[in-house]
């Protein structure tokens, strides 16, 4: 195909993808290999490409340059091999700024440089629940305040989650076993069609490759197996720009599995994946080491919101406290935090420099709890979560930086700029406070649970005696008005 008769367009951060046809005999998702070379002037990206069932062979690819790309494909198969062609990559829309990156060490952006400030929730088994209940999740989502969603690629077996799941990922079944060589492409097709449901709504989805609550022996698979899935995996789904690599939720507590082999399994997603999407994986009661080169930024659980500043410091990479307990009432005491207590830990974290999530595991006469299964969100915090979303919004671009905390208050900001003070659990009627004398700053009280600003008459500079109201769960606002030096000032 020459380039003058190029009619095919895909946008930047879009997906492009090639289907062929190909062998149907024997097993191809073994004894086939395919991949394709995606060419942009003198850079070449390999993508590798992987078999979708009834002879069909596929490869995707996200050009992140605007122009003409061509292409090659590469396969010991004859009907596969060196087929060539061209696409032009085009603007990219409204509502695309590309895969998320990290940002100034602890932060994050789009890659069209848009700022991205995770807010994120938790459905773990969503997209086993048939299509009425997924449908019913998408349409909450669509009017929440999250922008981020954990989920699980295998199904779940745990305390209100006991069905079973309508696509297996193998073929096989649970009373005959399962065959780890044979994929069965309906599941991964439903799979990725959920993850661009969640691009439509600009979600990114935290996506988890291994669990431990597990009935069907997925988390038990042998090494052959895991690398084969996840190589499979990781072609079909890394040209989605909204995807995010969780190796783990609870690593620790996947029995089968040790230090080295999670070492392996990283290094098994950043080889496959050319657009290298963030990497993590969240923990149980140890964490993996986050320090390590293949791990782009910390995914955390722990109830402990005011170790973000050591955490910060120990990994120099950003923090998300992905799992700080849930919001609702069942009988586990990781699920049973009150909405004050969850919209408290989001203000918490952000306040010393990290990210937080949430969840929600209200009783349900059909236990269909958020926290798995999705559905409707019952509690107060996701308003309050967005009421915070938009004032971190507002904030400086490049995130907030924490400066220190005491029994009273943590803050953060950007110096001599804009700080956000938060008092939590305690009630001071007062709080003295140092700013840059040659500056002069505006400065609003913060009801985190009422969802009020009050801005305060008069301007600030210097010493100043701020009144509070004397009631928990407020917070400051100071914000400087005109800039005649860069003096540093500090509370």
């Amino acid at each position: 195909m020459s380039i003058q008769n190029v009619t095919e367009k895909v946008e930047r951060w879009g997906v492009f993808e090639l289907t062929l046809k190909g062998p149907e005999g024997g097993n191809p998702f073994l004894e086939v290999n395919f991949d394709a070379e995606f060419r942009y002037r003198g850079r070449a990206v390999m993508m590798g490409g992987f078999y979708d069932g009834d002879g069909i062979y596929k490869v995707r690819f996200m050009p992140d340059t605007e122009g003409y790309w061509t292409y090659t494909t590469k396969s010991g198969c004859v009907e596969l091999n060196g087929i060539t062609g061209s696409f032009l990559c085009t603007a990219p829309g409204a509502n695309n700024h590309g895969p998320v990156r990290v940002k100034n060490t602890f932060h994050f952006e789009y890659e069209d440089k848009t700022p991205y400030y995770p807010f994120g929730t938790t459905c773990y088994a969503w997209i086993h629940q048939g299509y009425e209940l997924e449908e019913q999740t998408l349409n909450t989502l669509k009017n929440s305040p999250f922008n981020k969603l954990r989920m699980c690629v295998f199904p779940k077996d745990y305390s209100y989650n006991k069905n079973e799941p309508v696509y297996y990922p193998f073929e096989g079944s649970l009373e005959k076993g399962w065959d780890y060589t044979r994929f069965n492409p309906e599941f991964f097709r439903h799979l990725e069609k959920r993850i661009m449901d969640l691009g439509e709504l600009g979600i990114e989805a935290d996506l988890i490759l291994f669990h431990c609550y597990d009935r069907w022996g997925y988390s038990n698979m042998d090494e052959d197996s895991n690398i084969r899935y996840l190589t499979y995996l990781v072609r079909r789904l890394s040209a989605y720009r909204n995807i995010w690599w969780s190796l783990a939720n609870e690593f620790d507590f996947v029995q089968s599995k040790t230090m080295g082999d999670w070492d392996r399994l990283f290094k098994i997603v950043q080889q496959n994946d050319p657009f290298q999407h963030l990497r993590s994986i969240h923990n149980g009661r140890t964490f993996y080491d986050h320090g390590k080169p293949w791990v782009t930024h910390c995914s955390i659980q722990s109830s402990q919101l005011d170790k973000v500043y050591e955490w910060r410091n120990l990994y120099n990479k950003p923090i998300i406290v992905d799992e700080c307990c849930y919001e609702g009432n069942i009988e586990h005491d990781w699920g049973n935090i009150t909405d004050k207590e969850m919209v408290h830990r989001f203000w918490k974290g952000f306040c010393c420099g990290g990210y937080v999530g949430h969840g929600e595991t209200y009783i349900h006469p059909q236990d269909i709890l958020w926290w798995s299964k999705g559905g409707v969100l019952y509690g107060k915090s996701p308003e309050r979560i967005a009421f915070l979303r938009k004032i971190i919004e507002e904030g400086p671009s490049d995130g907030l930086t924490p400066y220190h905390d005491t029994w009273q208050v943590v803050w953060a900001g950007k110096e001599g700029y804009y700080y956000l003070m938060y008092f939590g659990i305690n009630q001071p009627y007062f709080k003295e406070i140092n700013l840059p004398e040659s500056d002069k700053f505006e400065v609003e009280i913060i009801d985190t649970w009422e969802m009020t600003i009050t801005p305060l008459p008069g301007e600030y500079s210097g010493k100043c005696r701020i009144e509070l109201p004397a009631k928990q769960y407020i917070a400051l606002r100071i914000r400087r008005l005109h800039s005649f030096s860069s003096i540093k000032g500090g509370f």
